[in-house]
């Protein structure tokens, strides 16, 4: 008998937290499925209209509009952050505390503005949360072997500052290179405090995984997947 797709992915450490709640959605995990499973449907599903910014959320309540940006954090029980991704780097944290989750929506242009740096310090300013104690996973993206940019996205990066080791150069097309998203964010994460071993990751790149949604396999004619996180009341 042929198995069923995975709805979506999860980290086991995190699944053994009691209050957590989280995943990185597969193709076959859509808005009404949240209403559908039993340990999600008391919970209100909150979307961002994603810009590619460095724009943070903290959310107290359901907010009374679609919000723009590109992360979203909040201490209340009930709310569950949705991320959709096709090619970016959904990305998501918790304190193991309880104070807080958050995620967000990483491609290279909200990495090049510090976005995930900037979520960490509102964690730390808002919640108190420590850096180090934070926990953070890394879902499904497009790989570097898949991903390939041009020297404006280079130049983004060298402007800001950050590491340029994450580029490797195409072998046949001068101009041309690889980027690396999941070890850019690594680097934005270590830069903020996290511990190296707090770092989990759903390693499927979205180009190569039926499974998945990618904006570039498809020509631009794919879905979104949607990954979330969120903490009830336990």
């Amino acid at each position: 008998m042929k198995s069923q797709p995975k709805a979506y992915f999860t980290i086991p450490e995190w699944d053994r937290i009691p209050f957590l709640i989280h995943g990185f959605g597969s193709r076959f995990w859509q808005h009404d499925d949240f209403q559908a499973h039993p340990r999600m449907r008391s919970f209100e599903p909150i979307y961002l209209r994603q810009i590619h910014s460095d724009i943070i959320h903290i959310l107290k309540e359901v907010p009374g509009e679609t919000l723009s940006g590109d992360a979203f954090i909040t201490g209340r029980h009930g709310l569950l952050l949705v991320i959709r991704t096709a090619d970016c780097l959904p990305l998501l944290i918790a304190d193991p505390e309880g104070k807080a989750v958050a995620a967000a929506h990483c491609g290279w242009r909200s990495i090049g503005l510090g976005l995930i740096g900037k979520v960490i310090r509102n964690l730390e300013e808002h919640f108190r949360c420590d850096p180090a104690s934070l926990i953070v996973a890394l879902g499904p993206c497009i790989e570097m072997d898949c991903y390939e940019v041009g020297e404006d996205v280079r130049k983004a990066f060298r402007g800001a500052g950050l590491a340029e080791d994450v580029f490797h150069p195409h072998p046949r097309q001068e101009g041309k290179f690889y980027l690396d998203l999941r070890m850019a964010a690594r680097y934005q994460l270590l830069d903020a405090g996290i511990e190296d071993a707090h770092i989990s990751l759903v390693n499927l790149c979205t180009f190569c995984e039926e499974v998945l949604f990618s904006y570039r396999r498809r020509h631009r004619e794919e879905g979104r997947m949607l990954s979330f996180i969120g903490k009830n009341s336990s």
